[in-house]
């Protein structure tokens, strides 16, 4: 890897994949790092975004801009879609695996993938990065190590409330890194701006965006983070009609802006019903912090917003963590109003249940509610609980308390 790359947790799936098929798809937002990390990774290069001789030519023959040593990166590939079936040809004539890693930052339309790519071509999810990627958690607590023991190692957290804060605002953006929170901010008022006035035509050239009404609809999303608003509430808070809302969502999905939490389904001993809406996430927090202009000021002052962004920036994190071990994040609520924050679950059918909080005060209640939880869950059909989990913003420590919840300060949280 090339000496100023930050390592990555995905780069132990990239090299798994190129192991095992022909190419890597990595995908994820614009400026989340993909192409640094596919460069990492490959022997040569060709970046279409940026290369416009380079385009030209795909759009003549996309089989040209093939041609290079293995792996191969193809960056934002999908500014010419015919290349996908290129590639997918070229790794059954090939018939070795390694031989491409395309990026992208937008998911084309079902009918430029209708080839799957299945066994060749493995999909990698890419986010921001997580706080023990950027350097700001010591990751000492290990995700993966507590779905298997339950149990919070003892560790350290350096973050306070007010490095918490900034990190919602600076988001997992690896070139504002080194940025305050207010300049990365501004930069991230103009990543909004471009989404709404450029990317979505790009994405759609044929559909007309209204740049306003998709920024009134980003800062409703915004205001409502880590919710479960519907699409009607949005549409009354925008003035915007369902369906339009509807199609902002799916584009804004497809350029991987927003990201939905699913609900999680246990098997219950009641007959309360299990609510299925998805909660409401940016890919990253610091989107929602510049939808509606908190800066770190205002977010300090209004402790109930602040509270919804960590948890959004909590579950950017565990989605970061659970995709290294093949785990994936849900939430959970029920009619009567009983609810987890998060669920991850694993791939043999495991689950931890966790809740997220701001302050230490909150733990004694927290740990009482995921008790409730796990009483009402039918523990010989869905299993019990591989850990119950405390995710707090502040507090020195992470341990585990005599009731065996697990307290982890979001400072010392890791893969």
């Amino acid at each position: 890897m090339v000496a100023t790359y930050r390592p990555r947790v995905v780069d132990a799936q990239v090299d798994r994949m190129l192991g095992a098929v022909g190419g890597v798809l990595l995908e994820g937002p614009r400026a989340c790092g993909k192409t640094a990390t596919g460069t990492a990774h490959s022997s040569s290069a060709v970046r279409l975004d940026v290369d416009e001789d380079e385009l030209t030519l795909a759009r003549i023959d996309p089989s040209r801009v093939l041609e290079g040593s293995a792996p191969r990166l193809i960056d934002e590939w999908q500014l010419e879609p015919r290349i996908w079936n290129h590639v997918r040809r070229a790794i059954d004539d090939r018939g070795v695996p390694g031989q491409f890693i395309l990026a992208g930052s937008a998911v084309p339309s079902d009918d430029v993938t209708r080839h799957s790519g299945a066994g060749r071509i493995g999909r990698i999810r890419m986010r921001p990065m997580s706080l023990h990627e950027s350097g700001h958690s010591t990751g000492e607590v290990s995700l993966a190590d507590l779905a298997t023991s339950g149990e919070a190692s003892t560790a350290d957290s350096a973050l306070e409330l007010e490095g918490v804060v900034d990190r919602i605002a600076t988001g997992g953006w690896p070139a504002l890194q080194r940025t305050s929170a207010a300049d990365a901010q501004e930069a991230l008022v103009s990543y909004l701006d471009d989404v709404t006035r450029v990317d979505l035509s790009r994405l759609d050239g044929s559909r007309q965006h209204d740049p306003s009404r998709v920024q009134r609809l980003l800062a409703s999303l915004a205001r409502n983070t880590a919710t479960e608003v519907s699409n009607a509430s949005l549409a009354r808070d925008t003035d915007v009609d369902v369906v339009t809302v509807r199609e902002y969502l799916a584009a804004l999905e497809r350029l991987m802006v927003l990201e939905d939490q699913p609900s999680w389904s246990p098997h219950l001993r009641s007959r309360d019903v299990v609510r299925k809406a998805p909660k409401r996430h940016f890919t990253d927090p610091s989107l929602a912090a510049a939808a509606v202009r908190a800066s770190p000021e205002r977010l300090l002052q209004e402790p109930n917003a602040l509270g919804l962004f960590f948890e959004s920036l909590v579950i950017r994190d565990l989605r970061v963590y659970a995709q290294s071990f093949g785990a994936r994040v849900s939430h959970y609520r029920d009619g009567s109003g009983r609810e987890v924050d998060a669920i991850v679950e694993l791939r043999d059918g495991g689950w931890i249940a966790i809740e997220v909080k701001l302050g230490t005060d909150q733990i004694d209640a927290a740990a009482a509610g995921l008790d409730a939880f796990v009483r009402k869950v039918d523990t010989e059909r869905s299993g019990p609980p591989h850990a119950r989990v405390v995710i707090t913003a502040i507090g020195r420590h992470a341990y585990t308390r005599r009731d065996g919840v697990a307290v982890v300060p979001i400072g010392a949280l890791g893969p």
